[in-house]
């Protein structure tokens, strides 16, 4: 592949609702540029794109893809991102290094959840934004209501840069901005005139393409309003301007399977996406000073770059994606890893185009290039001229929603996991892994049961290990609601010197987690024995009466003993002090402890009833609601953590998957009575 300057490179996130037809689209433009001579198709797992051997079984992309293709002249690296919401994270870190976002929609089936959320995405990016309704030859297509759809959900923005021909059977097309038609058959396509059925759909919307140019520049609107036609060269200046600003949001039509459009959806992209130079200037800051840096995209500026993903493959090692965002990246060359404060030393360079490598020796701003083998470096680093250093914004993933208990399967596993499951998490930052030292289980932290299932995959393809995903144990305490005063003795003889420790405590309540309270009077307990008591009942905290938990909020009171001259030693108080505490929290009223955790759910209006009702149902209490500027609503709540383990799929399931929520720790609080002896008899049973 030749080297492109940065004004003839274009990227180009591609981005939509799981099924509707990413990869598809790029297999039509591979195959229109010659890439390759037969398309694949996703259900066979032949494509360019969706080369992962998991892909391949799922039918489905799980991870962003990076596809440079050369069309008259300029590159476009399109970043094929996965459609399903558990890889969100992925569509993060493709759209923080794009010029444009391209959302693709199926034509059957219209605005889909998937559609909101990437819209809002490349909404707050402020992206140039692109929508290609594909599908177009599938049955019963209605392009009218579509397209309706589309201004209804997102705006006056919406413009139809092409129109459908051929009724139901989407033989062809009109592009309204050159008004120009095309016909296609089995042998490609050929230039006709607009035909009838569709010319009284095109004057208006191409009057509708006019007004927006006009809006796009003072001078063009005074030129509209004296009634004076605008050249090809000004309609061009304006679209462009408007779809940098966001004002305009072209929508093309496509049948990627009969490679219907393709054509001149790449005319457009190459015609109408920024490119790198015309991007804003990026903003960082010195890791030295804490200042504030800025580079521009052009290659006399000193080398920057972001690490916005990273591949990792147990046999060819560790492949980081990355953009070039001012001067220029050569292989052989130390840079500066300004988030890591180390050097890195740059081997090979490539351009990846699916998973084949195509040798290159640089790679100049604004492009995106792949290398290997980098030593101390991680998704979201920068790496830069260490002379004139600047650190970027690390990109922002989601946090896990869903923690789920692995196990080996085979004992001794346990190195290999934990091996594992460190490297994956260079490729996805989106999953956690947590240790939890109290239940002794290693967590995985995902966006949802497929993201789960596809980690435990990966480690079994990867890494030789398989695993059992099970429900993570619950923290619980022990306390105590009431009183007691009890006596622990501790008498003991065999033959020789015996044992002897005798403690009369008081145990009651305490907002301290264990306060101890000495009130010997008389010497009736020694004082060299008083700090072994207290250790005693330290070391009981750690297991309390009823089912083995860490007992909290506990004061206890010594305040009398006795103890002989020659068999009481510290162990024998110690031991004295352990049954004291047995009995004591026995007769104080022990009760079970549960986490509750702070929740806020994110949801559109129409679902705040479900939401409500489904926390009660969970034991939930609402604390409140905050409507919020897009109309959706945050209901803040608290609930047991035994009731959210599986809350990001019900979630889903009750919202289509338009709600969203994040959860902390925040208190323990008791568990019901009515529940108490069927959590005991579940955690004894596990035990046996």
């Amino acid at each position: 592949m030749k080297e492109y300057s940065s004004d003839s490179i274009r990227n180009v996130a591609l981005v939509g609702h799981g099924g509707s037809g990413k990869t598809t689209l790029l297999e039509a433009a591979l195959f229109s540029t010659g890439v390759i001579t037969r398309m694949g198709k996703v259900e066979d797992g032949n494509t360019v794109s969706d080369y992962d051997k998991m892909e391949i079984e799922r039918n489905m992309s799980i991870g962003t893809s990076l596809i440079p293709i050369e069309w008259n002249d300029v590159k476009i690296n399109f970043l094929d991102t996965p459609g399903y919401f558990d890889f969100v994270g992925e569509v993060n870190s493709s759209l923080r290094v794009a010029g444009a976002a391209v959302i693709v929609v199926d034509a059957s089936s219209g605005v889909q959840v998937g559609t909101e959320k990437v819209w809002k995405y490349s909404r707050e990016r402020k992206l140039p934004t692109f929508i290609v309704v594909n599908k177009m030859d599938k049955e019963n297509i209605d392009y009218e209501k579509v397209l309706n759809e589309l201004r209804d959900q997102f705006g006056k923005s919406i413009a139809p840069f092409m129109i459908p021909s051929g009724g139901e059977h989407f033989t062809g097309f009109v592009n309204v901005v050159e008004m120009k038609a095309r016909t296609f058959t089995d042998k490609g396509y050929d230039e006709v005139e607009i035909p009838a059925d569709v010319a009284a759909s095109v004057a208006p919307i191409r009057e509708m393409l006019i007004e927006a140019v006009a809006e796009s520049d003072e001078e063009l609107l005074e030129k509209f309003f004296e009634g004076e036609a605008f050249t090809p060269d000004e309609i061009h200046k304006g679209l462009k301007n408007g779809i940098a600003e966001g004002n305009i949001v072209p929508v093309i039509v496509s049948s990627a399977v009969k490679n219907i459009g393709v054509a001149t959806f790449l005319d457009i992209l190459t015609e109408y996406v920024p490119n790198p130079k015309e991007h804003f200037d990026y903003e960082g800051i010195n890791p030295k000073t804490q200042e504030k840096e800025v580079r521009k995209c052009i290659e006399t500026e000193p080398f920057s770059a972001l690490v916005f993903k990273t591949i990792v493959d147990p046999f060819v090692g560790k492949i980081s994606l990355i953009k070039v965002m001012s001067g220029r990246m050569k292989s052989g060359v130390e840079f500066y890893n300004s988030s890591q404060d180390k050097s890195e030393k740059i081997g090979n360079l490539f351009c990846l185009r699916g998973k084949t490598q195509i040798e290159t020796n640089g790679a100049v701003a604004g492009d995106i290039i792949a290398a290997s083998k980098l030593q101390n470096t991680k998704t979201g680093d920068t790496l830069c001229d260490k002379a004139k250093p600047i650190k970027f914004d690390a990109i922002k993933f989601p946090e896990p929603t869903l923690f789920m208990a692995v196990e080996p399967k085979s004992k001794g596993d346990e190195e290999k996991i934990g091996t594992g499951l460190s490297r994956l998490t260079e490729e996805d930052p989106t999953f956690q892994v947590v240790r939890n030292a109290e239940t002794r289980q290693t967590l995985v932290g995902g966006q949802g049961d497929i993201h789960i299932s596809v980690i435990t995959s990966k480690l079994k393809d990867k890494f030789g290990v398989n695993v059992d995903i099970i429900d993570q144990k619950i923290a619980y305490r022990e306390t105590i609601k009431g009183k007691s005063d009890v006596q622990g003795k501790h008498k003991k003889q065999s033959g020789g010197a015996g044992q002897y420790g005798d403690v009369h405590i008081r145990f009651s309540k305490s907002e301290q987690d264990f306060e101890y309270v000495e009130k010997i009077f008389g010497g009736s307990v020694p004082k060299q024995y008083i700090p072994a008591v207290e250790k005693g009942l330290r070391e009981c905290l750690e297991k309390g009466v009823l089912a083995g938990f860490p007992v909290v909020n506990i004061k206890a009171e010594l305040y009398d003993g006795s103890y002989h001259d020659v068999d009481s030693s510290e162990m024998a108080f110690k031991i004295a002090a352990a049954v004291a505490f047995k009995k004591g929290v026995q007769e104080a009223s022990p009760v079970l402890l549960e986490p509750i955790m702070h929740v806020e759910v994110n949801v559109p209006d129409d679902y705040m009833g479900d939401i409500m009702g489904d926390m009660n149902k969970r034991r939930g209490r609402i604390l409140g609601m905050e409507p919020k500027d897009d109309g959706s609503q945050t209901v803040v709540a608290e609930a047991p953590m035994a009731e959210m383990f599986k809350y990001a799929i019900d979630l889903r399931s009750m919202t289509q998957a338009r709600g969203n929520f994040s959860m902390k720790f925040e208190k323990y609080e008791e568990v019901p009575a009515h529940l108490v002896d069927k959590i005991i008899a579940t955690i004894k049973k596990d035990e046996e």
